[in-house]
């Protein structure tokens, strides 16, 4: 349950963000995005009923771990690939991809969260995202496009399997900076292997139209990256792959550890006219 406070919204002017996330998680019937279910408001608050992933996010198990296996982040990032191509093809693009972001149901499938981060249409200007992810162009106020979650995609290949990112400093304009200068002035640490080192440059192309899944075939061309060899893609969108890591969930009906509805509020029409 997420709750978001009328005030805090309105004084940000972030009525329509909300309103094109909630459009966009109702109608998201995608196994690798978190769905949402519900959602409620009263004079104060709006809350948002969504889908329970209960394994933790991924950051936590790079924190844990230190970092992940080929594997453990191959399954991963197949995971996050095909959300993106489900959002992409809908004309949505993410622009925040990070581990923070992923999250693991029961099963041990990981599913994208949508954030307000995420808009509509084939090019925009807006300055969003996170230092460290977000693309050059975006950083440059050249306008972007679904590319830049592309870039971000590499980078997040690179901090499973390193543990880091490419670009980070206590700095955030340094962080900037680096970006900008791009992913060939990086050293790549030994625990990231030659394959995943082509994914992850080609991904992170300084040209958006030069990026791996720019291209006339998209994300079908990420997929067909030599990183990807052996990956059974239909095994995954069906479920029966064993995934890296089953959590250990553990599900409390004691109704008492539970947030309630303060009294009054009420569930919010499809169309979101009276917010």
């Amino acid at each position: 349950m997420r709750v978001l406070k009328k005030k805090l919204i309105l004084s940000n002017s972030l009525q329509k963000h909300i309103l094109r996330e909630g459009r966009i998680l109702m109608e998201a019937y995608c196994p690798f995005i978190a769905r949402q279910h519900k959602t409620f408001r009263d004079t104060e608050c709006l809350y948002i009923l969504t889908e329970a992933c209960l394994g933790g996010d991924l950051y936590s198990l790079l924190k844990e771990n230190g970092r992940l296996d080929e594997c453990s982040t191959r399954f991963y990032t197949a995971c996050v690939v095909e959300a993106l191509t489900f959002l992409h093809c809908r004309g949505v693009m993410y622009r925040d991809v990070k581990p923070e972001n992923v999250v693991l149901d029961e099963h041990g499938y990981a599913k994208l969260v949508l954030q307000l981060k995420a808009d509509m249409g084939t090019k925009t200007w807006t300055f969003c995202g996170t230092a460290g992810y977000m693309a050059p162009e975006i950083i440059l106020f050249k306008g972007h496009s679904v590319s830049a979650d592309f870039w971000s995609l590499g980078i997040f290949v690179f901090e499973l399997l390193s543990g880091g990112l490419p670009f980070s400093d206590t700095d955030p304009i340094k962080i900037l900076t680096a970006t900008i200068r791009g992913i060939d002035q990086i050293d790549f640490p030994k625990t990231i292997s030659k394959k995943a080192s082509s994914l992850i440059k080609k991904l992170c192309r300084t040209n958006p139209s030069e990026r791996l899944g720019s291209q006339r075939n998209g994300a079908k061309d990420i997929q067909k990256h030599k990183w990807f060899d052996g990956l059974n893609w239909d095994g995954l969108c069906k479920g029966s792959l064993h995934p890296p890591v089953i959590p250990k969930v553990k599900y409390a009906f004691d109704s008492s550890t539970c947030g309630h509805y303060t009294e009054g509020s009420v569930e919010l029409n499809t169309n979101w006219d009276d917010f």
